[in-house]
């Protein structure tokens, strides 16, 4: 077997067949927080993180790009992130053009990666692993936490532009 083949290619994490291995654990994980509210309270953070960690795939638009690194800004930075989350909603709503930046090469998206919240023995030490895999995130995306703030501060209403 190919030691590449073992590993995404866009986060790092050791998963049979790569890319489509480490997809596989994501819906493993899905399933688990639909499944088991238990499991769903850190939800939209799973979702958000695992985009920052495959953007060319969850990342496409300039939209989507924006969405889900204010969601990660939200969780990690903010008091009350549902507002700040709502707030981008209808800020993005429409037919709002914008342009889509870079992100962090593969190889620096964060140490940890789905497969640290995959292996967890129950709910709560899933959602510690969560905030410890959004954690490690964030940090690697430290180049973009200022376009997050400005981006939220727009939605918000405080920086107009």
């Amino acid at each position: 077997m190919n030691p590449q083949q073992d590993h995404c290619p866009d986060c790092g994490a050791p998963a049979a067949g790569g890319r489509t291995g480490c997809q596989k654990l994501f819906d493993e994980v899905l399933a688990r927080e639909f499944g088991d509210f238990r499991y769903g309270r850190l939800h939209r953070l799973t979702v958000d993180t695992y985009s920052l960690q495959h953007p060319s795939e969850y990342m496409r638009s300039g939209k989507s790009y924006a969405a889900h690194l204010t969601g990660m800004c939200a969780a990690m930075e903010l008091d009350d992130p549902r507002g700040a989350n709502e707030a981008v909603q209808r800020w993005l709503n429409g037919a709002k053009a914008i342009d889509r930046p870079s992100e962090p090469a593969a190889s620096t998206r964060g140490v940890l990666t789905i497969a640290h919240v995959h292996g967890a023995a129950d709910a709560e030490a899933h959602l510690v692993r969560v905030r410890e895999w959004a954690r490690s995130t964030w940090e690697a995306w430290r180049d973009y936490h200022a376009l997050a703030r400005e981006w939220i501060d727009r939605a918000a209403g405080t920086v107009r532009k």
